[in-house]
This record gives structure tokens, C-alpha cells and sequence, in this order.
């Protein structure tokens, strides 16, 4: 059993120490494909409890932020679950979560959630109208999102998303259809799970809409010719941000009044070097919890760092039990971002 958790601890630090060891291929010198993905709204992270761990929550995934790090988490839930989740992001960003689940018995779990990001209301600028032209636009994505978990064995679970991904930018859209899928597995050692998921795998973004349309006269220069001829910029499609993430969950102590959990995931994404994720949660008779992390460690020149957070639940009665988490994300130069999470299982 020593053997096995060396090897799974060894397989996590992986990415990290190849990182370390080949900084040609992950140095800040170098092409690391930052910027070259669509979607940037799929890798902010979901619900209050793991971002205060770090955003080390692939292999804990025991509420319905699951649906986000690895949708075989909700296969553990039992009776219905809604998450509602709020964060004042960076630069007065509205984002939010919401999700709903509820158990099928042996036939599974099976849950829906969305995602829904805000800009608000900024000022149209052009070269020639820099304080602005007196219009005003917006930018508003969301990915809707049905998931199915199952629990194949007391031990392992599977499951997986199908949602619908909208980005919009003033009056131009871009849509695509992509897919998630997990699994999570209660080692024979029951202290320590394990747990690896994929996010967003699906067909290229491109955006299309009235505000790519524009009118040019062709040869300013001579006459007798159309002096107007309606063309259209050709627009690139970009991928999704795809991650890979495979993490550690360990219960170090837990006598019935107090717990310690200890986390860690590892991430390989499409458009950045990998980098580890680590928290730890310290939980006291299932009434209040606290939290810390850090974030993004090992990659380049990253803002995020510390993270912190704090958990009340309470039990109304035998069935009802409600949650509210908190979370801190320390992100260095453009400050910080707070994380707010209702939790209701009935």
C-alpha cells in the first residue's frame, strides 16, 4: 500500500517537476500558447469551498461545484442538492454559478448547471473617438451544461457533461457544444481518493455577428469605379481551453469532532505550462470549516497565489442542511477577488 500512494503522489508532482526541469519548453521566454484560446470564462473556477482550497478540488468534489472540476463527484450526493454561487471578479465582473442535482438511486445521479459571466455596461472607443462615441457594449458568455455520474462500485465513479458554450460580444456571438468527463476513485487505502477529470473538449469557437460587417470603397484613388463595397473581417476560429487535471484527496485526521483534509491536483491545460493546485481544510464537527491553498504554482509568471475561506452549515431538520462558503483569491498586481456560495441538500 506504501508503494501504491508513492507511485499516485510521484504520477501528481509529475507535471510540476517537468516544468522545472525543461524550461525551454515552459520558461517565460518561450512560447506557452497564453492567449490562443476562446472561452477564457470555462477556466475561472466554480464554488467558494475549492477555490479557498486552491482550486484543488478534482479528487474532494463532494458538492455541486463538482459539476465544474469533475462531474463524478455528484454520483456521491445523495438526495437533491442547489448550489448557487456569486463573485464580484476582476474588473467589476460579474460571475455566477448555478446548479441543481438530485439522485436516481442505483440508476445514478444526474444534474444541470450554468455558468454566466458579465462585463457590464463599457463605452464604444475608436481611434478617432477615444473617450468614447457615446455607445456603450457588453460582454456576456455562459455555458449551460447537463451532467450525468454514476457510481460503478462503492469505490469508483464515473461521469460526465454535455453544454452549450455562447460567448458574446456586443452584437457578434460565437456557440459550440462541449464535453466533460471524470472519474473518482476511493483508494483501498479509504483515506486518500483519487480523482481525474477533462474539460471542455469540443469543436473550435468563431465569432459572427452584425459588428464584423463594414463598408470600404476599394480604389479611393479612382473614379468612375463602386464607391462603396460591403466586405466583412475574416474571422479565426480558436480552440477551447482544454485541462486535463488529475488530483489527490487525503483525510489525515478524523475522529468524528475534528477533521483535516489535505488536497493537491495537477493541471495540464492547452494554452498555458501545467502548474499545481494545493489546499487544506480543517473541519470542526461538521459545523464550521477553514480553509487555505495556493494556486497555479510552478507556472510562469502567474498572478494567483494564496487563497483562504471559511465554511457555516447547518442542519434545519433530519433531510434539510444549508451551507454558506467563502472564499479569498489573492491575485498580486490586479488585487483580489471574493467568492460567496449557498449551499441547500434536502
Amino acid at each position: 500500500m506504501s508503494r501504491i500512494l508513492l507511485t499516485v503522489m510521484m504520477l501528481g508532482l509529475l507535471p510540476a517537476a517537468w516544468a522545472q526541469d525543461n524550461p525551454a519548453t515552459f520558461g517565460a521566454s518561450t512560447i506557452t500558447r497564453v492567449g490562443t484560446t476562446a472561452g477564457q470564462f470555462l477556466k475561472l473556477g466554480a464554488g467558494a469551498r475549492a477555490i479557498g482550497l486552491g482550486g484543488a478540488f478534482v479528487a474532494e468534489s463532494s458538492d455541486l461545484s463538482a459539476l465544474y472540476w469533475n462531474p463524478a463527484g455528484m454520483a456521491r450526493m445523495p438526495g437533491r442538492q442547489v448550489q448557487l454561487n456569486h463573485t464580484r471578479y476582476l474588473a467589476d465582473i460579474n460571475y455566477n454559478l448555478g446548479a441543481f442535482s438530485t439522485s436516481l438511486g442505483r440508476l445514478g445521479s444526474i444534474g444541470m448547471g450554468i455558468l454566466l459571466l458579465d462585463s457590464g455596461n463599457m463605452l464604444v472607443r475608436t481611434e478617432m473617438e477615444p473617450e468614447g462615441t457615446g455607445e456603450q457594449f457588453k460582454v456576456q458568455n455562459f455555458a449551460l451544461q447537463l451532467s450525468y455520474a454514476r457510481n460503478l462500485t462503492d469505490l469508483f465513479s464515473v461521469g460526465g457533461s454535455i453544454k452549450f458554450v455562447q460567448e458574446r460580444i456586443w452584437h457578434s456571438t460565437a456557440s459550440t457544444v462541449a464535453f466533460d468527463v471524470g472519474t473518482l476513485f476511493t483508494t483501498p487505502f479509504r483515506r486518500l481518493k483519487l480523482g481525474a477529470s477533462m474539460s471542455n473538449l469540443g469543436p473550435k469557437l468563431r465569432m459572427d455577428g452584425r459588428d464584423i460587417l463594414f463598408s470600404e470603397d476599394p480604389s479611393p484613388n479612382v473614379t468612375g469605379t463602386a464607391e462603396i463595397v460591403n466586405a466583412q473581417y475574416r474571422m479565426d476560429n480558436f480552440s477551447l481551453p482544454l485541462i486535463f487535471r488529475v488530483g489527490l484527496a487525503f483525510n489525515a485526521l478524523d475522529d468524528g469532532t475534528h477533521r483535516v483534509m489535505l488536497v493537491s491536483d495537477a493541471a495540464h491545460p492547452n494554452d498555458n505550462a501545467e502548474y499545481i493546485n494545493a489546499g487544506a481544510e480543517y473541519v470542526f464537527r461538521d459545523l464550521i470549516a477553514f480553509r487555505a491553498g495556493w494556486r497555479n504554482l510552478f507556472e510562469p509568471e502567474t498572478e494567483q497565489g494564496l487563497t483562504a475561506g471559511a465554511s457555516l452549515s447547518m442542519r434545519i431538520d433530519r433531510t434539510l442542511r444549508v451551507a454558506i462558503d467563502y472564499a479569498y483569491a489573492d491575485f498580486g498586481r490586479l488585487t483580489e477577488t471574493h467568492w460567496f456560495t449557498f449551499n441547500l441538500s434536502f
